[in-house]
């Protein structure tokens, strides 16, 4: 029984951590979007206003909001259940025999429920303009850019995420007192750089609450890119969990 208990007080703090990101990251970039509504506007973007109020400005907005989120997660969660907040992330330690098989499957769905119910809440107080203007602040392909590129991008954005989390969320030897911050700014870093790429998720939770969010509230079907944020997380937190614990000698 006590097991148990334990596990689901991880799988709680992985739904209101995940929760967190999506709310407050994905919900600034619903903001940009509803900020932009009516600005003039040179793109095919199926969402459009990103870019519209700043370029690069937009997204330093977002990628704030989102490393705040991460930041702020993990010091909340991070010693009650890794604070993972990702599939990617909880896949990968399990690939590394850092995590334990039988949690895989509760912790990714109380991601996705987590993120589901973040996109729902937000849509519920900002109103159906959040889906239909803002796409619940959903990632998406930018015109011309390619589902390999896409997932390429996403694969090695994740890369550079989870090498930051495993020498210092995993590596007993590094210190912990700033690792929620640097985890934190590498994701907001990420955004910066590529959102107008593949919109920069790292993570399939991230992106999954948004497109129930647009299901279920009338906004964009985007369904169809889904895979790419699936397999380029996913992808590049492997080879990342593989590659740092080769290289720093890591005991599995």
């Amino acid at each position: 029984m006590a097991e148990e208990q334990s596990l689901l007080k991880k799988c709680m703090a992985e739904l209101i951590g995940t929760f967190l990101l999506v709310y407050i990251g994905a919900g600034a970039a619903v903001i940009t979007f509803l900020l932009a509504e009516g600005a003039t506007w040179q793109s095919d973007f199926i969402c459009k206003g990103i870019g519209a109020l700043g370029g690069l400005g937009d997204w330093l907005a977002i990628g704030t909001a989102f490393a705040i989120a991460v930041a702020a997660s993990i010091y909340i969660f991070g010693h009650i259940s890794g604070c993972h907040i990702n599939p990617a992330v909880t896949i990968a330690l399990w690939a590394v025999k850092r995590f334990p098989g039988k949690e895989v499957v509760p912790y990714i769905i109380s991601q996705l429920v987590g993120a589901t119910l973040a996109s729902g809440l937000f849509v519920m107080i900002v109103g159906k303009r959040a889906a239909t203007v803002g796409c619940c602040g959903a990632t998406a392909l930018f015109p011309g850019i390619s589902y390999a590129q896409g997932i390429l991008n996403e694969a090695v954005i994740t890369f550079f995420l989870m090498l930051t989390i495993m020498a210092l969320a995993v590596d007993e030897r590094t210190p912990k007192q700033f690792a929620g911050l640097i985890i934190g700014l590498v994701v907001g870093a990420g955004i910066i750089t590529t959102g107008n790429i593949t919109g920069a998720s790292f993570n399939p939770a991230r992106t999954f609450g948004p497109y129930i969010g647009n299901t279920l509230f009338g906004g964009p079907n985007l369904w169809a890119q889904f895979p790419v944020y699936i397999l380029g997380p996913v992808i590049g937190a492997l080879i990342a969990a593989f590659v740092y614990t080769y290289i720093a000698e890591l005991k599995t």
